[in-house]
């Protein structure tokens, strides 16, 4: 089975991000990508966000997502839609400049607050953040690029062993089958 590139973590001009939809998307198709999930600011998205997502046209694997912001402390949690599974992650946990146990500590008030967590990111804006590698934080370490501008678009991936399909790639990276990559992307 061969291993699939993809980013989890990626916005567009529906909240944070410089490039519309399709540039952001032909970034990541010309680096040699195979799925990306859009996941752009649940405050700063409405409607029009979820009508477009499904309309867009690519080759690559498209998951639609958002990024959450919880409620009861500054945190980013992003949630990236399958067709039937959702994978959570905690995003950035550097930005915060959050130590191994603060980071622990807020996997345990989310999950006791009822929101299961899957990963963690252990990078910030594609910049590798090792501290967040331990296997203290009791959740599979994935690599994002969080792309906002096109600088970012492919400093870290993940590659999936999974067939081509939304849930499996889930269930894979669950199942902590990937390796993550932190670097610039062969072109």
């Amino acid at each position: 089975m061969p291993l699939l590139r993809g980013n989890l973590h990626a916005h567009t001009t529906y909240s944070d991000g410089v490039e519309r939809p399709a540039r952001l998307i032909a970034a990541y198709e010309a680096r040699g990508y195979d799925f990306l999930a859009i996941t752009d600011h649940e405050d700063r998205i409405g409607a029009s966000y979820w009508r477009a997502l499904p309309k867009l046209a690519s080759r690559l694997l498209l998951f639609h997502g958002v990024e959450l912001n919880y409620d009861r402390f500054d945190q980013h949690i992003g949630r990236v839609l399958g067709d039937r599974e959702t994978l959570h992650v905690l995003n950035h946990p550097a930005r915060y400049r959050l130590s191994v146990e603060e980071t622990i500590e807020r996997v345990r008030v989310i999950e006791r607050d009822g929101l299961m967590l899957d990963a963690v990111e252990v990078t910030d804006t594609g910049h590798g953040r090792p501290r967040y590698a331990t296997g203290e934080i009791p959740l599979v370490k994935i690599a994002t690029d969080d792309a906002h501008k096109p600088v970012h678009v492919g400093r870290a991936w993940i590659e999936v062993e999974a067939p081509r399909d939304r849930d499996a790639i889930i269930r894979a990276i669950r199942a902590g089958d990937f390796r993550l990559h932190v670097g610039a992307a062969a072109e």
